[in-house]
């Protein structure tokens, strides 16, 4: 599907965000290990997330809808060996933290993805979860893989990098490892594991950057899923850098692990305002007001990276719009996404007539830039290119095409309704 993107006159109104997506991986995952009866309330209907319900559901458990905001998961029946291969879709979280889970398990499977999935590494949990005692077949560490359960045995593992997606990993395999497992990274990544952990009753410690699980069974509690803070970013960057804009966003998650989206953004200057924190299924949310604002350029590197490295190809969009240079240092890893991302932002936005180059691990974006438009934009397969797209399209000069805008589906169907329900034109 490819959509043409027009010049906005403004935003205006609220809109409630989509669940978190990485708490609605880990809400029906965790669900799936409890043997008991689990209502999750408010999850993502993203296809990667639906992948990772079809799996659970491949391993045993059976779901009931509510409605269109509620289902109980029933794991009475979980885990246990699938009839099938795992099919992991387009996301690399199903199946980093699915690896965690099942090679810890008494029984073989296959875990296989698309084409997109198919080329993404997976030596980053592999080689720990082997040092567990884990046994995996692969082709050059990529899927698709089949697993050998066996028993593990808990381990210290020093990370080189901060990734939430291999402590979870590790830590799941920790659930049902002797011993303790211990994760140390060089910076704080995203807690929710840990924090639904502890919701969940698992015997879990935390001390700085280092987390340690021991052999746990989790319970079965009811858990609500706040809005995602990464695609609420979409919407935070719009209000920012079109005119006339004024709009409020409600639910959304704005965990300290992943809200260094806000961070920067008001450090560069933008007019962003918390309102009614609260906390809810351990995690802390709140509404968001956003309006226009007059943006300067800000350097952002090292221990912040990991708290807001899904929301760079956005950021990269509001640079454009602001005043002095902008500097993205320490995000190497945005190299190993659906596509890489480093290149596609600069590729991109350059057509737009932004002024941005690529460095190893970085861009660097001098602004401000008047974006022209006229021109059409590759998505690469990814989701959060093609929305970053969208947002650019919105203060250019001429109408944009943007093709195989579908992608966004992977993670936020609902995008181009909320949008067009602020849209002045």
């Amino acid at each position: 599907m490819d959509i043409i993107v027009n010049k906005s006159k403004g935003l205006n109104g609220s809109i409630e965000i989509p669940a978190d997506k990485s708490i609605t991986h880990r809400a029906f995952m965790f669900a799936a290990l409890t043997k008991g009866k689990v209502k999750v309330s408010n999850f993502s209907k993203g296809a990667d997330c639906m992948s990772t319900l079809k799996i659970i559901q491949d391993l045993g458990c059976s779901i009931e809808y509510l409605n269109e905001k509620e289902l109980i998961i029933n794991a009475k029946d979980a885990i246990k060996k699938p009839q099938i291969p795992l099919d992991c879709g387009n996301s690399g979280t199903t199946t980093r933290l699915m690896m965690g889970i099942l090679a810890g398990q008494n029984f073989n499977c296959k875990l296989f993805g698309d084409q997109s999935l198919s080329k993404r590494p997976m030596k980053r949990v592999i080689a720990p979860l082997e040092l567990m005692g884990a046994k995996f077949f692969h082709n050059d560490y990529k899927l698709p893989i089949e697993i050998n359960g066996t028993k593990l045995n808990g381990i210290d593992y020093n990370s080189p990098l901060a990734s939430a997606q291999v402590k979870s990993c590790l830590l799941l395999a920790g659930l049902n490892a002797e011993g303790k497992t211990s994760f140390t990274e060089p910076y704080k990544s995203r807690n929710h594991t840990e924090l639904m952990f502890e919701y969940m009753g698992a015997t879990i410690e935390t001390s700085g950057n280092k987390v340690t699980v021991s052999k746990s069974q989790l319970k079965p509690v009811d858990i609500n899923i706040c809005g995602d803070i990464s695609s609420a970013a979409f919407f935070i960057v719009a209000a920012l850098i079109t005119p006339n804009s004024d709009i409020i966003i409600r639910n959304v998650g704005i965990n300290e692990t992943r809200s260094g989206i806000l961070d920067i953004l008001k450090s560069m200057n933008a007019n962003i305002e918390i309102l009614d924190k609260r906390i809810i299924s351990n995690e802390e949310i709140a509404d968001i007001r956003v309006k226009y604002s007059e943006l300067k350029g800000t350097t952002i590197q090292g221990a912040i990276i990991p708290r807001l490295i899904d929301e760079i190809p956005i950021i990269a969009v509001a640079a454009t719009q602001a005043q002095g240079t902008t500097i993205i240092k320490d995000a190497q890893d945005l190299r190993n996404k659906e596509a890489d991302r480093i290149t596609a932002v600069k590729t991109e936005l350059k057509k737009l007539g932004a002024d941005i180059e690529e460095t190893p691990d970085g861009l660097i974006i001098n602004g401000k830039k008047e974006l022209f438009g006229d021109c059409e934009i590759e998505c690469y397969h990814d989701h959060r290119i093609a929305m970053s797209a969208y947002v650019a399209g919105l203060i250019c000069k001429k109408p944009i095409k943007i093709n195989e805008f579908q992608w966004v589906d992977i993670s936020f169907p609902e995008f181009l309704n909320l949008m067009n329900g602020l849209i002045i034109y």
